[in-house]
């Protein structure tokens, strides 16, 4: 037996009663500021039509920031319910206590998944008569109504019935005794697109909705809540913000186009940190990192910091980004890799190791959004946010981003 296997043994060195747990703040962490999430929140709901109400889409663990702590905020600030897109991002909230009406955004086909929203009380979505009828099957046996939403696909050609069968299959749905309708929505496909009032596909989108809920008057149904406007739409025209929007983006903080939602205030609640684990003193001509993508120009101060691609920062961005510390830049320089960057401290001789660097978010009045990221390399701020793993800890905005505490 082995030094180190026979200390473990006999309840040595490595019991797990001796081991320290580490500092969540040691190498890399993400920090959430719940209350830029109420505030946003209270903006958005100041911002909707008289009774509409505000639907917080919580999926993805709250785009990256903690879908808990998030829901919570959203709801001190107003939110009424809460959007997410998994039968598990679901439980997670009721296991938490959160007792609000809950969405299921996507698609529930199986009798067990359909059966677990029963008994937690969520919402699935429905897209055909084939889904309805297991809910009718599954809650009927149980002696409680089931609450669902129908989606109708408008020109997104993703989940939901072809908005033309929406009359019929709200008729047919209004039929079963222990299904409920909660409510009936689309999902807009390019809300966002430049430009003022609604873009071409939007205004089509939004009167084939009309359409579908006119018959529905005609026919003296009731379609429960209606839903159209995702974060583009809410900040886009209030003529879209029927009963209720679901805002996911524009809840952290960010805008889903740089043409909307100026008017609003909108706080940006996740901040990227890390801590420099070592600083390298080299001459100049020496390459940096895998495949040497950065050779030193002059004699440079090189710092390592404790995060890469393995924690979301994008290898694609070696050699493009830049840190804040102290409200000064720096820039990173060679290939990201799985665990580690470099960034190039020569003009910051106070940088040491243990300082702490800010990849996205704000320090000293500096700020990095995650448009800084997604542009050079060709994707979206929803990805960079999502993209964050869970080996980095979520903890509270810590008010000093400078120390080293």
């Amino acid at each position: 037996m082995s030094e180190a296997s026979s200390a473990a043994a006999s309840g040595g060195l490595l019991s797990a009663e001796w081991a320290p747990q580490p500092h969540p703040r040691q190498r890399a962490w993400v920090e959430v500021d719940e209350r830029a999430i109420e505030a946003n929140a209270r903006a958005l709901q100041r911002a909707l039509t008289p009774g509409c109400e505000l639907m917080a889409v919580v999926k993805a663990d709250g785009y990256g920031h903690g879908a808990v702590p998030v829901a919570r905020s959203a709801a001190a600030g107003g939110a009424s319910c809460f959007g997410v897109a998994t039968l598990q991002e679901g439980l997670e909230l009721r296991q938490a206590g959160l007792d609000q009406p809950v969405l299921v955004l996507g698609n529930l086909s199986h009798p067990d998944e359909l059966r677990a929203c029963l008994h937690w009380q969520l919402m699935p979505t429905l897209s055909g008569m084939r889904e309805a009828l297991l809910c009718q099957n599954l809650a009927s046996g149980s002696g409680r109504q089931m609450v669902a939403h129908l989606k109708l696909d408008t020109g997104m050609s993703r989940l939901g019935a072809p908005w033309q069968e929406g009359p019929r299959l709200l008729e047919a749905l209004s039929g079963l005794d222990a299904l409920r309708l909660g409510g009936v929505y689309s999902h807009l496909a390019d809300a966002d697109a430049p430009g003022t009032g609604l873009d071409p596909l939007t205004s089509q989108q939004q009167q084939r909705f009309d359409e579908v809920l006119s018959g529905l008057q005609r026919q003296g149904i009731d379609p429960g809540c209606r839903h159209l406007a995702n974060s583009a739409g809410t900040l886009r025209a209030r003529q879209l913000h029927y009963d209720l929007v679901r805002v996911g983006l524009a809840l952290y903080g960010q805008r889903p186009a740089a043409h909307l939602g100026s008017s609003l205030a909108l706080q940006p609640a996740m901040h990227v940190r890390a801590r420099v684990s070592l600083i390298r003193e080299v001459p100049a001509g020496v390459g940096v990192s895998y495949g040497h993508r950065f050779i030193t120009q002059r004699a440079s101060r090189l710092a390592v910091v404790g995060i890469g691609y393995a924690d979301g920062v994008p290898r694609l961005l070696s050699n493009r980004l830049e840190v804040l510390f102290q409200g000064q830049r720096l820039r990173q320089v060679g290939a990201i890799t799985m665990d580690q960057m470099v960034l190039d401290a020569t003009d910051i001789p106070h940088l040491e190791a243990g300082s702490v660097v800010t990849l996205l978010g704000e320090d000293y009045g500096e700020r990095i959004d995650p448009q800084t990221w997604s542009e050079p390399i060709g994707t979206i701020p929803w990805e960079i946010l999502c993209g964050f793993k869970h080996r980095l800890p979520r903890l509270p905005q810590q008010r000093d981003p400078g120390t080293n505490g």
